[in-house]
């Protein structure tokens, strides 16, 4: 039949795999999943609550909020993106996931974090026009221009991952099948191929390489902006500007952190216990997210303001 040799060349011979919750605490997973659901819960109404305030406060609409509204995007879509596999597995305990499933969750997982990686490096630029060229900000970040970047970069990311499920559907699986989190990750499914995966490894180093491309651009940015700092003469004025990068560099910190991490983990302590591992990587996905609502409000006095003030007048 001509239509056969397609069909076997993406012939899946395992038809499930099978997702990790924490090795060895399967009986509570129930109180794990407790504190998982929280945490996703607190995620996904500090990152709409941002969204719902920047869309409808006039006093956000600046260029700095802009870029806000889209790393709380992003953090959403990394949180919707994990929550299903992770609440199957820790409240349902129903490890078991389709490969069409797991090809589409683990393209929207790296699509939201090239997505993140992007926005921080978009922020770094946007910090470092507000210090060295305070006068032409606006004229340099109008709103058109905002929404320019935003989606450049956005089609930049979906045209780098998407390549990710495709090159994953047309390897053979017939020996392995369980993952090693909960949820997929393109290295990780990758691993379970019987049939020849160069390609995909190969492709996988480059999107790696453009991760570290966007750090190494942010490092730049804050070497020039320390540059422009250390030339304010007053020492209140230099802690002033540096005051308005904190929530920034905690955000980059605490998005990159856990991934290098992870990648020295993998990479140079194969032999260690494999909850650091899974620990490490629900790190990665769950605590940005989280974190970067908190961050920017506890920071931000124009955020925290307006939300402490929707907050009394529910009170009222």
């Amino acid at each position: 039949h001509p239509g056969m040799s397609v069909l076997n060349t993406s012939e899946i011979e395992i038809s499930t795999f099978y997702l990790v919750g924490i090795p060895g605490m399967e009986p509570a997973s129930i109180w794990v999943s407790i504190p998982i659901c929280l945490m996703y819960i607190a995620a996904i109404l500090g990152n709409c609550t941002i969204l719902l305030l920047i869309k409808t406060e006039p006093s956000l609409h600046e260029p700095m909020y802009y870029f806000l509204s889209m790393l709380a995007f992003s953090d959403l879509g990394l949180s919707l993106s994990s929550l299903p596999t992770m609440l199957r597995v820790f409240l349902f305990n129903a490890p078991e996931i389709s490969p069409n499933a797991c090809f589409a969750q683990e393209f929207f997982i790296h699509e939201f974090s090239a997505m993140e990686s992007s926005v921080l490096l978009i922020m770094s630029f946007d910090r470092f026009i507000a210090i060295c060229n305070p006068l032409r900000y606006m004229a340099i970040l109008s709103s058109a221009r905002v929404i320019q970047i935003g989606l450049a970069f956005s089609l930049k990311n979906v045209l780098l991952i998407l390549p990710f499920p495709f090159t994953l559907k047309h390897l053979r699986y017939c020996k392995k099948k369980h993952l090693s989190h909960s949820y997929c990750l393109h290295q990780d499914v990758m691993k379970l191929a019987c049939s020849d995966n160069k390609v995909n490894v190969v492709y996988g180093l480059f999107v790696a390489l453009t991760g570290i491309l966007d750090i190494t651009f942010i490092f730049m940015s804050y070497v020039l902006i320390l540059k422009a700092v250390l030339s304010i003469a007053s020492q209140r004025e230099r802690l002033k500007v540096l005051n308005t990068c904190v929530s920034h560099i905690c955000a980059v910190l605490i998005f990159y952190v856990p991934i290098i991490s992870l990648a020295v983990v993998y990479r140079f302590a194969k032999h260690s216990s494999p909850i650091v591992r899974i620990f490490m990587a629900d790190v990665f996905l769950m605590v940005p997210p989280l974190m970067n609502p908190i961050v920017y409000c506890v920071k931000s006095q124009q955020l925290r303001s307006l939300v402490l003030g929707k907050l009394c007048q529910k009170q009222s």
